[in-house]
Formats: C-alpha cells, structure tokens, sequence
C-alpha cells in the first residue's frame, strides 16, 4: 500500500533545503504540495499579494519540472489541509514551525485535527538558522533580551545540515486548482517574486558580498543584499545563505542574518510584539499629530533624506536598512508619533514586512524594545552627510531636488531666499520636542 504524505507550505515556497518538502519525498510514496489562500490573515498589501502569486507561479512550474504540482485551495487552512488529506488518504502532513500567534494557532488547530484523523503531523525548521527556541540565556530566561549575548551563543550554536532538493516528486489524481488572476501592486519597481528570481540575485549578490561590510550603509551605492523579501516567503532559505556566507568568510553579513533570527526567538516568547512595547511603561507619551504623520507617509517632511527613504519604499516595494533607521527615527524621536503607525505604513508597502523583524526593529528604534540605549537618537542631517554625502541618494528619489548640487542638497532651507522659493519642495517640519536643533546653524 502507498503512502501519502501533504506538504502544508506557508513560508518555505521553495525546493532547495526545504525540510518539510524533502522529508515528505524520503518518507512517502506520493507527496501533496499544499498552499492555502488563507483569508484569516486578512488582504495582505498589493505589494505583497503580486510577490507571493509570482512565487506561487515561480514555485508551480519548479514542482511540476519535477513530476509533481502545486495543489491551491483557498479558505482555512487546517480545513483544507485535512479535507485534501482525506481526498488522498494521507498519514503524513507536514508543515514549518513558525513563530507568530497566527502560526502557533495554526499548528495548534492542526495537531488536533491530526490526532482526530490519526495522520501523523510533523513541524520542520526552515524558517529560520538557528531554531527559535533552542538558545536559552543562562539564568532561567525563556529569551534574550540583548542581541550581543544572542550572538555569541549563535555563533557558536550548531546549525541544521541543509536538505537535497527532490529530484522526483509523485502526485497522487488530485485537482491542483488555479492561481487567482495576478494582483496589480502599488510600488512600480517593485521586486519579482519567486525562487527563480531569489536565486538569480542570491547568485550575483554573491560577488559582491565581501564588501558588504565596508558599504552597507551606503545609501548611493546600494551595497545590500536585498535577498530581504524572499526569505520573508521563504523562496530562499536562511540556513542555505547562512552557509554560502560562512563559506565567504562574510562575518558582516552573517551578523545580519543573526539579527534576524534574534528577532524571531524575541517574538516567540513575546507574540505581542506588533502591538506592545516589549519593555514595560516604555513609549507612553506620543503625539496625535495626524498631519505631521501623512507628511512623513507621503515623504513631504521637508528634510531630503526622511523624505527620499520614505519615497523609495512607495515606488519599490523597499527601502535601504540605513534609510529605515533614519525615518522610522524621525517619526519616532522628532516627531513623537507612536511607532506603531511607522510599523503599519511600512507593513502596507514592504515586499519583506514580516512580524517578528518589522516590528522587532520599529521597536528597537522608538526605545520601546531591545535596544540597550533606548534613548538614542539619529540626527537626520548628521546621518545624511555621511551616508550620503554628494546627495546622489536624495536627488535619486526627489526629483524637486535635482538641480541642487552636492551635500546642500540634504539643507534646502540654507539656499539663498531666491533659490529657495523657486523649489516645488516643503520646508522641513518642526519636531515638537527638541525645536529641530538640527536646523539650527
């Protein structure tokens, strides 16, 4: 008799080092490549709803060069995945462990429906490098708290073998069910989507990636992976670019990807992460200020480089890491806003917004969360000269800008009265608690 087994995926849309997909394939005669139109997590932003059709696309054609398909049903997931477990009379289903409330419910609901149904459910690890819940600080702490003692133990922790990627995969008669027609987006450059288009860049990103810790915070030259929205779907995997950068000694790189699964083991013990300060009576005294937080949505602060980060994440689907700090900073520390509507704006237009690292960092930012200096400050203009000190990043982004030559371009306000007022461009808007002493001469 056969054995079935059906693959849940959910952020693993991928075939290299996918642990649930290739357990599944060693351990059943056919396999079910399972993806669920979920309406629980509600409309996801049109950015995000293009990437994620064009990696189901990207992933469909992937399964089926190897025998197998992609299966789409769309509603609950658990329902789905057990009425297609029946349909084929699965004993295995498989899915990755994730981390948000969301996920944990998920993997609840889908344990009991298993032992109901006595099919066999597995969690995999795949979602991140090293497993949230395997580095425990000493002391009797669920967590860290603090990224350096986490990233030591990191370091140091033994990370999972990677998987081979199947080379058959058998299906049983099953209708595999349709894409919905493709969503529109809202961010013009936006990245595609997909395994295929995650490795082709993972692939040049390569060349470059030994100078990644001289340039990137290098707001011109744009010395960033930008590998951040496939591994939030997961069309790459993490422990797969762990090992490419560890086998080029890619230590700044490396660090980066540590920062990420910090934030993953912060949300597993603290699943209130986007809507709570993780420390306690921090962040209680913002400011309702509706119009200085359209200005800042729509990059019309007046200060170039809040305003150039802010447009870069409209027209791509992205912003540079340095620009993020700089604006969510501005909203945060000179504008007072809550960072929670930061934290929703970027999540409306980021290809890569996930929980645990969108909010994780707002957090970090506005001195709500892990950060061990939660009072510090990022002066825009001191941040602008030396990110960006010819201004070739701000005249990128704002055209009303283009004619100002040089590191000026980052003070329009400082231009001679005549050459001000003939700008299409705002002036800068006051920060309600320290005057703007940056615009101070």
């Amino acid at each position: 008799m056969s054995r079935t087994a059906v693959v849940l995926l959910t952020r693993d849309l991928r075939v290299h080092d996918n642990p649930a997909l290739a357990a599944a394939c060693a351990n059943a005669d056919q396999v079910v490549p399972l993806f669920v139109l979920d309406p629980g997590l509600g409309r996801l932003s049109p950015n995000r709803s293009r990437f994620l059709h064009q990696s189901l696309a990207d992933l469909r054609t992937s399964l089926r060069a190897r025998g197998g398909d992609l299966v789409l049903r769309a509603g609950d997931p658990v329902e789905e995945a057990m009425k297609l477990a029946r349909e084929v009379g699965a004993t295995m289903l498989g899915v990755a462990a994730d981390v948000t409330a969301y996920a944990k419910n998920r993997e609840r609901r889908l344990r009991d429906a298993c032992d109901r149904e006595r099919v066999s459910l597995r969690l995999f690890p795949g979602v991140t490098i090293v497993d949230p819940g395997e580095l425990r600080p000493g002391g009797g702490g669920s967590a860290y708290r603090v990224f350096t003692p986490y990233h030591r133990a990191w370091t140091t922790a033994k990370w999972r073998d990677e998987v081979a990627t199947p080379g058959t995969i058998t299906l049983p008669d099953v209708a595999a069910g349709h894409l919905p027609a493709m969503p529109s987006g809202e961010s013009p450059e936006a990245a595609a989507g997909g395994e295929s288009a995650g490795r082709r860049r993972l692939t040049a990103w390569l060349r470059d990636i030994d100078a990644f810790g001289e340039r990137h915070d290098d707001l011109p030259g744009d010395g960033t992976s930008r590998l951040s929205p496939y591994l939030r779907f997961g069309c790459l995997s993490p422990r797969a670019l762990a090992g490419a950068a560890t086998a080029r000694d890619a230590e700044p790189f490396l660090r980066q990807l540590c920062w990420r699964d910090f934030y993953y083991q912060v949300a597993n013990t603290f699943p209130r992460i986007a809507t709570t300060p993780f420390r306690p009576n921090a962040g209680d005294e913002w400011r309702d200020d509706p119009e200085a937080l359209t200005h800042w949505q729509e990059g019309r602060t007046g200060v170039p480089i809040v305003d150039a980060g802010m447009r870069q994440l409209r027209a791509e689907g992205w912003m540079h890491n340095r620009a993020r700090l700089i604006t969510a900073a501005f909203l945060t520390k000179h504008l007072g806003v809550d960072w929670r509507h930061g934290l929703r704006w970027f999540g409306r237009w980021l290809l890569d917004g996930d929980v645990p690292n969108n909010s994780g960092n707002w957090q970090w930012v506005a001195g709500t969360g892990n950060d061990t200096r939660p009072y510090r400050r990022f002066n825009p203009i001191r941040q602008a000269r030396r990110f960006d000190p010819e201004g070739v990043y701000v005249r990128r982004y704002i055209p009303e800008l283009a004619s100002i030559d040089g590191p000026a371009v980052h003070e329009p306000w400082r231009l001679p009265d005549g050459a001000r007022r003939r700008l299409d461009y705002p002036g800068p808007l006051e920060s309600h608690r320290d005057e703007a002493v940056w615009l101070r001469p």
